[in-house]
């Protein structure tokens, strides 16, 4: 099973990576204001990395909050949107369903 990881929460940093039997293989990125334009290219790094094409992955896991309002909504936008396009579960959620931004 293959999980994209997600974590947009945090103003001064990213991470993302793939999830492979329990085993978490992370990249972190220190990042300014452009969340927006970091994450996919991180995406395309550690597919790239893991030798798996995004048609692998079976699950994409987002850290949904609480954290930083702009971080949350690029990551929780881009995770819902490679669950509805890839047709796989979003946080364990059935295939349809997606999650939204926890917020404090």
């Amino acid at each position: 099973m293959n999980i994209l990881y997600i974590d947009t929460s945090s103003n001064q940093q990213i991470t993302v990576g793939l999830i492979r039997d329990d085993k978490k293989n992370l990249i972190t990125e220190t990042i300014g204001k452009q969340k927006a334009q970091v994450v996919l290219p991180m995406i395309e790094k550690v597919l790239v990395k893991e030798k798996v094409s995004i048609k692998d992955i079976n699950a994409v896991e987002v850290v949904a909050g609480p954290g930083s309002f702009t971080g949350l909504r690029v990551g929780v936008a881009i995770a819902n949107a490679l669950s509805y396009s890839l047709s796989i579960p979003i946080n364990k959620k059935p295939i349809g369903e997606f999650v939204v931004p926890i917020y404090e």
